[in-house]
C-alpha cells in the first residue's frame, strides 16, 4: 500500500478516541474561525515526512504542495501559519482535541466522516501507469504484452491486476525503490505507482522522459476540520476555490507533482 493509501486507513479505536476527545473539548472552542482570527494563528496538522506534499527542506522548514496550500489559507485569513507535525495515528485526536485547527492530506471515508468534517478537495491522489514518452499507452488494453513493475500487495498491485489484460507481464517487487529501479533500468517497460512516488521519477529521469499514461484509480485529498465549524469550513473552501481559479493550485502541482493539475482529479 502506498504512503498515501496507508495514511487513508485508520482503525476504529483511533477514530473513537478522536470522537471522545472532541466531545470533551467542543465547548472550549465553539467557533474555530473566531478563535483563529483572535489568536492571529492557524495551527495546521501536516505530515513532516511526506514528499512531495510536505517534508523538511535544507533549512529544516517544511516545504511541499500541502505547505503551499496551508500558507495560502493562512494568508487569506491574515493570520500566521503554525505547522504542527502529526502522524496517521494521532492526527484525528489532535484535531478533535483542538491541538490543530485543520488537517492536510485527509482522504475521505465514511468512517472518518463520523468524527470529522471535510472541506474541499485540494490535492490529487491517483494511481497511474507511467512509461517513456516514446511508448504509446492510452488505456488498459494497451497494457497487453507489456512488462509492468508494481509494488507487491499494494493498492497499486490490486488495481493493476484488475485492469491488465491476461497477456500483461506484471512483475511484482517488494518496495518502491525496486519498482523504480526496474523501470528506469529497462527491466520493465512500464510501472504503476501513486502520484506521490511518480513525481520523484518524473522529476529525475530526463533522459528517459517518463510520463503518466493513464490513471487506474483516483482519490483526492481533502482538508479535515472539526464538525459544526461552518465559518472555518467556508473560509477554507473559499481559499481553495480561489487557488483553483487563479492558477495557484496548478502552479503547486507543476512545482511539486511535476504535472499540471487536472481539476477532474479533485472529484471523489
Amino acid at each position: 500500500m502506498t504512503i498515501h493509501s496507508t495514511l487513508k486507513s485508520s482503525i476504529a479505536a483511533v477514530l473513537m478516541l478522536g470522537a471522545g476527545l472532541g466531545i470533551a473539548t467542543q465547548a472550549a472552542s465553539a467557533d474555530a474561525f473566531a478563535d483563529i482570527t483572535k489568536a492571529g494563528t492557524i495551527n495546521v496538522g501536516v505530515f513532516a515526512d511526506f514528499p512531495p506534499f510536505s517534508s523538511a527542506s535544507a533549512d529544516m522548514s517544511l516545504k511541499g504542495y500541502d505547505m503551499d496550500v496551508a500558507q495560502y489559507i493562512a494568508d487569506t485569513l491574515k493570520v500566521k501559519l503554525n505547522p504542527v507535525a502529526v502522524t496517521g495515528q494521532n492526527r484525528i485526536p489532535y484535531l478533535n482535541d483542538h491541538r490543530v485547527d485543520i488537517l492536510m492530506s485527509v482522504g475521505y471515508s465514511k468512517e472518518r466522516e463520523q468524527v470529522i468534517d471535510f472541506a474541499a478537495a485540494y490535492a490529487p491522489y491517483y494511481i497511474a501507469v507511467i512509461g517513456p514518452a516514446a511508448m504509446t499507452v492510452k488505456g488498459k488494453e494497451d497494457l497487453a504484452g507489456k512488462s509492468i513493475a508494481v509494488n507487491r500487495g499494494t493498492l497499486e498491485d490490486t488495481s493493476l491486476t484488475e485492469a491488465a489484460p491476461a497477456s500483461a507481464d506484471i512483475k511484482r517487487f517488494d518496495n518502491y525503490n525496486a519498482v523504480i529501479q526496474a523501470f528506469i533500468s529497462g527491466q520493465t517497460q512500464l510501472m504503476v505507482v501513486g502520484n506521490d512516488v511518480g513525481a520523484q521519477v518524473l522529476a529525475r529521469q530526463e533522459a528517459l522522459k517518463p510520463e503518466q499514461k493513464f490513471q487506474l484509480l483516483t482519490s483526492p485529498s481533502h482538508i479535515g476540520l472539526n464538525k459544526n465549524e461552518d465559518g472555518l469550513k467556508k473560509a477554507v473552501n473559499d481559499a481553495i476555490a480561489k487557488m483553483l481559479a487563479d492558477g495557484k493550485l496548478d502552479e503547486s502541482s507543476k512545482a511539486w507533482l511535476k504535472t499540471p493539475l487536472n481539476p477532474d482529479n479533485l472529484k471523489d
